[in-house]
């Protein structure tokens, strides 16, 4: 297994991006697929999930604005961003959980100025 989180970068507030986490394998086997991110001074949270059956959920904090998907054939997850917000500054973190184990890729850095 290995991650590779990318699409981070520097958007005005109001502005979008796109986030991409792709598995050197199948994302099929894995139990459930998310995104956290850490700003800065901050603890890393949770932004949304999607298990393997489709269903997503979100933090309180993005609903409405954030979408997370998968494409099997891709071996990706997504996450849009929309609407971004000064505070959702900071390093984006895919991670997924399988049957035994679970693994995090590299963060990739969003910066929203004001």
């Amino acid at each position: 297994v290995q991650l590779q989180a990318s699409g981070g970068g520097l958007v005005q507030a109001g502005g979008s991006l796109r986030l991409s986490c792709a598995n050197s394998g199948s994302i099929f086997s894995f139990m459930l697929m998310a995104w956290y991110r850490q700003a800065p001074g901050k603890q890393r949270e949770l932004v949304a999930t999607i298990a393997r059956s489709g269903t997503t959920t979100y933090a309180d904090s993005v609903k409405g604005r954030f979408s997370i998907s998968g494409d099997n054939d891709e071996n990706t997850v997504y996450l849009q961003m929309n609407s971004l917000l000064p505070e959702d500054t900071g390093f984006y973190y895919c991670y997924a959980r399988g049957y035994l184990s679970a693994y995090w890729g590299q963060g990739t850095l969003v910066t929203v100025s004001s």
